[in-house]
């Protein structure tokens, strides 16, 4: 009786450290497992794929060589084509059926799945957001083998870019193109943010339910009034409710206040307190600044609002004798720091909306994002890297501290509001609505 006997390739030094019933096992992906687990998993994986593709056709066109007069599609062959893995373009070999006319290609369902850039795109722009450069996207890839990396595409720098820059693109529509209709805001925030020469004026929303909500943004050179009327006008347009009255906190900006008043009307206005007291120390010595500082904050933090205002009037009176700019400071918009303590608002709450923390934190988030950027080309850069890092903020985002109270400051805005229409003569309003219309 014959005997066969099979021969054995030779094992290297490097196969051996691999046990002999795996590399038996393994067979031909004995030289993808020396480069690790990942690209072993990613051979195999594309091994599976390529057999999947052809079940499909199976499927589509039916088994070769089987006579079916009634089939609707035929087998064309294949061609070279292309599959998203690990944030890279991978060729593939894929097989192609065409209708039994031969009008029309029959598109793969398999294929159209693991062609997909969408997963290619995500990946580039979290690792632009993390701060990897275009230059090095290349080498923060997994290692998936040799032979994929040889013929892997789209981690060039300017593939990267590219990519980055429709995922961007897409980003600010969704955030600019956002019905507020069905959002109930009880407070808007408003500030801006710096870019090398640039400035984005941003905008957070904050629910009745203490949930923040990046609402938009615009560009302009520096945070004036134009630029924040076209930002309101724009979150008007979207459907944003301010008859039911809300809560503007700001820093101490003219420009924002004054498009607040022009847009939105008699609407309840906190000044941000730590950037007033930060304006009003800059015009004092340092020996004079902590008692200052001191008597400030104890007024902020008293709960009777009469008390409270006489407390800083006090101050600027004192002031305007020794330091008459700390004193100006200090009055110029003196009572919209007082207006938590006017409606009533205390505790966590007040201490939240005192002042654009909210807003500052978000902005804290959206910064590191670019600081890779070393030259902005344009407006729409500068929009598109904005609103990628504010929508990265918002998947960090927490209720804010005192949100049990939101309610009650909802019902105290609208108290306010319709105490102010009450108290508006009726021909101011007529003549106010008479030029809005103009």
């Amino acid at each position: 009786m014959k005997e066969t006997v099979s021969v054995a390739p030779a094992v290297t030094a490097q196969e051996a450290v691999l046990p002999g019933r795996v590399q038996e096992a393994l067979g031909e992906l004995v030289g993808a497992a020396k480069e690790g687990l990942l690209a072993l998993s990613i051979a195999t994986g594309l091994g599976v794929l390529a057999e999947l593709l052809e079940d499909e056709v199976d499927e589509v066109v039916g088994p070769k060589h089987a006579r079916d007069p009634d089939r609707t599609a035929v087998r064309h062959g294949h061609e070279a084509g292309e599959v998203t893995l690990g944030g890279r373009r991978v060729a593939v070999e894929r097989p192609r059926a065409r209708t039994a006319d031969g009008a029309s290609e029959v598109p793969l369902a398999t294929y159209a799945h693991f062609a997909d850039r969408d997963p290619l795109t995500r990946v580039v722009l979290e690792q632009m957001l993390a701060g990897v450069s275009t230059r090095r996207f290349a080498r923060t890839r997994e290692p998936v083998g040799e032979d994929v990396l040889d013929a892997e595409r789209s981690t060039s720098k300017s593939a990267v870019s590219r990519e980055f820059v429709g995922r961007t693109r897409e980003h600010l529509a969704a955030l600019m193109s956002r019905s507020l209709q069905d959002i109930r805001l009880a407070v808007l925030m408003l500030d801006a943010i710096e870019l090398k020469g640039r400035c984005c004026v941003v905008c957070l929303g904050i629910t009745t339910d203490g949930i923040k909500v990046p609402l938009g943004l615009w560009d302009g050179s520096t945070e004036n009034k134009t630029v924040t009327v076209h930002l309101l006008s724009d979150l008007v347009h979207r459907g944003l409710d301010v008859e039911q009255g809300l809560l503007v906190v700001l820093d101490g900006s003219k420009a924002l206040r004054a498009a607040v008043a022009e847009v939105f009307g008699p609407v309840a206005v906190q000044r941000c307190v730590r950037h007033k007291e930060r304006n009003v120390l800059e015009h004092l010595p340092q020996r004079d600044r902590p008692a200052v500082k001191a008597r400030l904050r104890r007024a902020w933090a008293i709960d009777d609002h009469v008390l409270a205002l006489d407390g800083l009037r006090a101050l600027a009176a004192e002031l305007e004798h020794s330091h008459p700019g700390a004193a100006a400071s200090l009055s110029e918009g003196l009572e919209e720091t007082l207006t938590l303590t006017r409606l009533r608002i205390r505790g966590r709450l007040k201490r939240t909306l005192q002042s654009t923390n909210p807003i500052d934190s978000m902005i804290e988030i959206v910064r590191p994002t670019s600081r890779n950027v070393k030259r902005w080309q344009s407006g729409d850069m500068c929009l598109r890297w904005t609103a990628a890092g504010m929508l990265e903020a918002e998947q960090q985002f927490r209720k804010i501290i005192g949100y049990t109270d939101l309610a009650k400051l909802a019902l105290a805005v609208e108290r306010d509001l319709t105490a102010h229409r009450t108290t508006t003569p009726t021909t101011t309003r007529e003549e106010a609505a008479t030029l809005a219309t103009a």
